[in-house]
């Protein structure tokens, strides 16, 4: 039976489906945990609310790729709004959308996993040859030193000059144009997002995938779930259009994400004991912006080919973090300017001689840390809080502090807070000062990229949502598998241990369809 993909406009009746497994969401978990179960013959669907895109779509317009390929058209945010989510919604989810930078899941955090968690049969050795395969697939491999460009540079010879830790990353990209736009889709398809690779496996091997489909609820019947209920969504102004499908699988997977899988076990009644939407991870993220002599030119080359991880195992009691680079194009650097009139525009005319630096706190390793929650409203609608501990909070204190220091060591002529009353530092007398700026929700932007928990992993049903296999307690045939299982952040970015989850959990997913 041959794939295929059907887009929301061509859906004009209500349909229901049968198949083997129906796997909600299609992005770093999905993408790769079809391509596997389709391989091994068995018939999948895929539901995805976002569109589908290809490389015609992508013209490196901010403006047109933001509202398209972002959840809530990039507007995503806390309830409080102290906090910018950037999270993919397309085929493809994220990795549509991210900037490529890969790591294998860190020893530390899976030690930690299996003491304070309980998760069992996921350690670096268990996960070297899931990982090995990705990178395969992918072809996730080291981005040459003499490809960084002058962003990325700076961050690399000011860690050196202090004496810090400081190395290329890998990315998962092939004949890559390095352009610098992977946040607003390849045009190139250099980037091996899941749209051109796992996605084009499965279909390959017969999965059917259903693109601008939301959906609504997973109905139990006793101790499985009996039907996924879903709505095709008119792609122009994301509202149902009418026409719905109602899929009968045998083994059904959550692969929306961290935020959006919480949210549909939510509205399905599925709670988890009351755990399902907390313990939410974000790896919460501040910048300063450095200005320099000569053109850094940030909008252009790999967003992120250079990391320091000089900071990330903080001592007892402390919350660390690591540096990676931002890329400057002019709608997310004006998004992340929190500037005005004038001010905005001459920080704009600057753009090309801006560096920007990013630090993202590991929050999730520390006993009483909670993290976020995802609720639902009154309406329905999601809802996401995140709780700043006081260790967060210092966390991204002693982040603008090491940013400042880095970029003064490149040479920059000044750096600047984003504060709503920024300050201007041009060398190291100003870091008392900048220290005792106001720091945590609503002081400084705060974004993350990174959404992680919601639905944790681990060994004891009374703090898990899923099992070390992925299976929702209590629940016989739903699987959870995406950023939502991870019972911590990661200290690196998430992609890579996610497909290398997803990779492990084919054989669980598998042996439920036959049991």
């Amino acid at each position: 039976m041959g794939g295929k993909i059907v887009q929301g406009h061509e859906v004009s009746a209500s349909q229901q489906l049968t198949c083997d497994v129906c796997i909600v969401g299609s992005g770093a978990g999905g993408s790769v945990l079809a391509a596997g179960l389709a391989a091994k013959g068995l018939d999948v669907v895929m539901l995805e609310a976002g569109g589908y895109h290809t490389k015609a779509d992508f013209d490196l317009q901010e403006g047109r790729a933001y509202p398209m390929l972002y959840q809530d058209r990039g507007t995503r945010g806390t309830a409080d709004q102290s906090i910018s989510v950037l999270q993919g919604r397309s085929v493809g989810g994220s990795t549509t959308v991210n900037w490529t930078t890969c790591f294998r899941t860190p020893d530390r955090i899976l030690q930690h996993w299996a003491k304070a968690h309980g998760v069992e049969g996921v350690t670096t050795a268990t996960m070297a040859p899931h990982f090995a395969a990705v990178e395969k697939r992918l072809n996730i491999t080291k981005w040459p030193l003499a490809n960084i460009n002058a962003n990325n540079r700076k961050l690399y010879e000011g860690a050196k000059k202090l004496g810090w830790e400081a190395e290329n990353t890998s990315r998962n990209v092939k004949g890559c144009a390095n352009s610098g736009y992977c946040g607003v889709g390849c045009p190139v398809d250099g980037k091996q997002a899941m749209a051109i690779t796992y996605i084009a496996d499965a279909i390959k091997s017969g999965m059917r995938l259903y693109s601008d489909c939301q959906v609504t609820k997973l109905a139990r019947t006793g101790q499985q779930i009996s039907e996924v209920q879903a709505e095709v969504l008119d792609r122009a102004t994301g509202r149902a259009k009418g026409p719905k499908l109602t899929v009968k699988a045998k083994v059904v997977v959550a692969s929306g994400g961290a935020i959006n899988t919480p949210a549909l076990l939510l509205k399905s009644g599925l709670n988890g004991g009351g755990l399902v939407g907390k313990r939410t991870f974000i790896h919460p993220v501040v910048t300063l912006l450095a200005e320099y002599k000569d053109k850094i030119n940030g909008f252009y080359g790999a967003p992120q080919s250079i990391s320091s991880h000089q900071f990330a195992e903080a001592e007892a009691g402390k919350v660390g973090f690591f540096l990676e680079t931002a890329p400057v194009q002019p709608m997310l650097m004006a998004q992340a300017a929190v500037a005005h009139g004038p001010q905005l525009m001459n920080t704009l005319a600057n753009l090309p001689h801006i560096g920007a630096v990013l630090a993202l706190a590991i929050d999730g390793l520390l006993p009483d840390e909670q993290g976020g929650t995802v609720t639902l409203r009154s309406d329905g609608r999601m809802k996401f809080d995140y709780a700043f501990t006081p260790q967060v909070i210092d966390a991204l204190r002693q982040a603008h502090l090491a940013i400042a220091k880095m970029h003064l060591a490149a040479g920059a002529l000044r750096v600047t807070s984003l504060h709503t009353d920024p300050l201007r530092i041009q060398d190291e007398s100003g870091l008392k000062a900048l220290a005792a700026r106001p720091y945590g929700p609503l002081k400084h932007p705060i974004f993350t990229a990174h959404q992680m928990g919601g639905c944790p992993m681990g060994g004891d049903p009374k703090r898990s949502v899923v099992d070390s296999q992925h299976r929702f307690r209590g629940v016989d045939n739903l699987f959870v598998v995406d950023g939502s299982v991870l019972p911590t952040s990661l200290g690196v970015n998430p992609s890579q241990t996610i497909y290398g989850l997803a990779h492990r959990a084919r054989e669980f997913v598998a042996a439920a369809v036959s049991s």
